[in-house]
């Protein structure tokens, strides 16, 4: 009896390492995304990543048939939406990387073009996941793409109080 339990252990880690080894590079690029770091420097996307990847472990046996990649995406954008509301809305302290492509995004745009066009996930699906109906969820998903595609405008510079205007 406890052989059988070893060898099944052993292939639980197994699995779930060969998991971990095709689904890593996608999940953190799209943590990297969340978190809006630099793609060379993003300890927030690795803790995230690692959180998700605990979490889908812990669940490992109990997931009969369903896939553990969606389990793990749906564990890191609720993690993020969760930690986002106690970084951002709270106290403000993690900032996006400046040079990020999605730092001028809020973080619940962020999460929404994340799982809408990075990941592929349905507005239905979406809405469901962060518990906001699917208008809500288009229409932030719209106000971000055009966030994007037209930036807000930086402030003229400004000397001794005097708008500096280029000749």
């Amino acid at each position: 009896m406890r052989e059988r339990q070893v060898s099944q252990g052993a292939g639980r880690a197994r699995d779930f390492e060969a998991f971990v080894a095709g689904a890593a590079g996608r999940l953190l690029h799209a943590a990297t995304l969340l978190t809006a770091e630099a793609p060379h420097d993003n300890p927030r996307a690795r803790r995230l990543l690692t959180y998700a990847f605990a979490h889908t472990y812990a669940c490992w046996d109990r997931m009969r048939g369903e896939d553990p990649y969606d389990r793990t995406r749906q564990y890191l954008a609720v993690r993020f939406a969760r930690g986002a509301w106690h970084q951002y809305g709270g106290l403000g302290r993690a900032r996006p990387h400046p040079g990020s492509a999605l730092a001028v995004l809020t973080p619940q745009q962020r999460l929404i073009m994340v799982l809408r066009l990075y990941e592929g996930v349905g507005e239905e699906q979406t809405a469901a996941l962060l518990g906001l109906p699917t208008e809500r969820v288009h229409a932030i998903c719209d106000r971000a793409t055009a966030t994007l595609l037209h930036p807000p405008r930086k402030p003229a510079p400004t000397v001794a109080g005097r708008k500096v205007v280029p000749s």
